[in-house]
């Protein structure tokens, strides 16, 4: 695997190989070599450092940050650290804290309504011995390249990137992105990015963290800016609610993005003396979050110890090994006990994977490494040139395929059934389309499923369509994952199968109220 790119993060970074070996270069330092237990400390330098890394098949080797205001003057170059054994399911938690969007589940929905009706601000009061503060979530745009940009800012409201660098990266134009935005929140970009700015200072200084240091981690350049603004949203200043909090005593580490932060803390402590700490923290606490939804299909997996998963009234148990789909725009809980650890190892639009219902699987020790890969390629800029997120599909394809035959007339015989399934595994993947089978295949199609194969594989290519339309797929990407080349070839065989066209079935799915 090689990766390489510009770190453009404000954070520092440390590098640390799990398991195999890499060397990273950077302009105008000297390379550096890294075998298992080792890493690497690369100071921010305003998010400008430019690395490249290249490591061995197998390697796991995990982007870590931390703010730059944390560090001290002797962690100003790029250093050698060695990381104890006790301290890598530490660093595993806090990469999971470092890329999970989890900055909405600390605050309620209830006054989204006022903020689409353009309300203005919202009164900032403590909630008795809670922590908690009437803080609301931006409303979320739906056009998928505004969504991606919200998701990063989610995550780290502090980045500074240019509406032209946010447009590269989501692969839009500028003037398409500020529209969505606009469109989709009533909020222009700028409006947007400082809403979330100001709701991930709250959480630090619910956290105990002094005005300036949360004006920093969220962003703001200067005091006096970030104070203004804070003002103008919430009616007071920062200095005069943390002055309420302390009053009610309602300070501590109430939220996880805070949690992180005190995380990365320790983190500069250990790079600072070198070899790390001796004493590693003894236990992970339990973790849970409140009730919120995703806007994607998340792949969760859980590395050490055990967890749930609640949705309404229905429990699901996820022990050590166990992958769980969670559905996106599902009310659920997570949770994990305590000495136990998660992380999120992909993504999935509604237009890759139609689910409603949770979908797990079990996987051996066997798996971790390969799954912690997954999980640094699909949140982190560090990637093969090759990267595929749509391979962590893969595993469930038998799953998959089981319930895409639920809508289809399948064959009774073990040799056509197998047939079958094996085509429902494959749309959607390379050479899914195209698949030979032998004579007698086609006459025990035709004989137990009244079909033949041909008039069968174009029901199943149908069916599969239809779910990924409703699910909120374009129809140009329908087309490529069912095996159609050309947009126009799809929708006259769509129309002829369903009677209506995919964009119309697309708009009747929008239409139709939920029931």
């Amino acid at each position: 695997m090689r990766s390489s790119g510009l770190w453009d993060q404000p954070e520092h970074l440390l590098l640390w190989v799990r398991t195999g070996s890499a060397c990273i270069r950077m302009e105008g330092t000297p390379e550096f070599r890294l075998a298992e237990g080792e890493g690497v400390w690369i100071p921010s330098d305003g998010g400008k450092n430019r690395w490249t890394v290249d490591t061995e098949p197998g390697t796991v080797a995990f982007p870590l940050l931390a703010h730059p205001k944390i560090a001290a003057e002797d962690l100003s170059e790029p250093r050698l650290v060695v990381i104890p054994d006790g301290w890598q399911d530490w660093l595993i938690q806090h990469f999971n804290l470092m890329v999970t969007p989890l900055t909405s589940h600390e605050y309620s929905q209830d006054a989204l309504v006022d903020l689409l009706r353009g309300s203005g601000r919202r009164p900032l009061v403590p909630h008795g011995d809670t922590g908690t503060s009437a803080v609301d979530l931006p409303v979320m745009p739906r056009a998928s390249g505004a969504r991606v940009v919200a998701d990063e800012l989610l995550r780290n409201p502090a980045l500074d990137l240019t509406v032209a660098e946010w447009a590269a990266r989501v692969l839009s134009s500028p003037r398409t992105l500020l529209r969505d935005f606009r469109a989709d929140t009533g909020l222009t970009f700028e409006q947007w990015r400082l809403r979330c700015r100001l709701n991930a200072a709250v959480e630090f200084l619910v956290a105990g963290y002094e005005v300036d240091q949360a004006a920093a981690r969220v962003g703001f350049a200067s005091r006096s800016g970030f104070t203004r603004a804070f003002r103008q949203q919430f009616g007071s200043t920062p200095y005069e609610f943390s002055r309420t909090l302390a009053a009610q005593r309602v300070f501590g580490d109430h939220s996880q993005r805070a949690t992180a932060a005190r995380q990365a803390n320790d983190l500069v402590t250990m790079v600072r003396d070198g070899r790390g700490s001796p004493d590693a923290p003894a236990l992970l606490p339990a973790t849970r979050t409140t009730p919120h939804t995703n806007n994607f299909h998340v792949l969760s997996w859980v590395y050490r110890g055990s967890g749930y998963l609640d949705i309404g009234d229905r429990h699901y148990e996820r022990g050590r090994g166990v992958a769980t789909w969670i559905p996106a725009g599902v009310e659920h809980v997570t949770g994990l006990r305590a000495n136990s650890v998660s992380l999120p190892i992909g993504n999935a639009t509604t237009g890759e994977l139609q689910l409603t219902e949770p979908l797990q699987t079990q996987f051996s020790p066997a798996w971790d490494d390969y799954l912690m890969f997954c999980a640094i390629s699909s949140r982190t800029p560090m990637r093969p040139d090759d990267y595929n997120p749509s391979q962590v599909l893969e595993p469930f394809a038998d799953q998959l395929a089981a319930r895409r035959a639920l809508s289809l007339p399948m064959p009774t015989g073990s040799r056509a059934r197998g047939a079958a399934m094996d085509y429902l595994r494959r749309i959607g993947t390379s050479g899914g389309s195209a698949l030979d089978v032998p004579a007698d295949i086609h006459r025990a199609f035709r004989e137990q499923t009244g079909m033949t194969f041909a008039r069968w594989r174009y029901a199943a290519r149908m069916h599969t369509a239809r779910d990924l339309l409703a699910g909120g797929a374009k129809p140009s990407a329908v087309a490529r994952r069912v095996g159609y080349a050309h947009l126009p070839t799809f929708s006259s065989a769509f129309t002829r199968f369903h009677g209506l066209s995919p964009r119309d079935y697309a708009a009747r799915q929008v239409d139709q109220p939920p029931g």
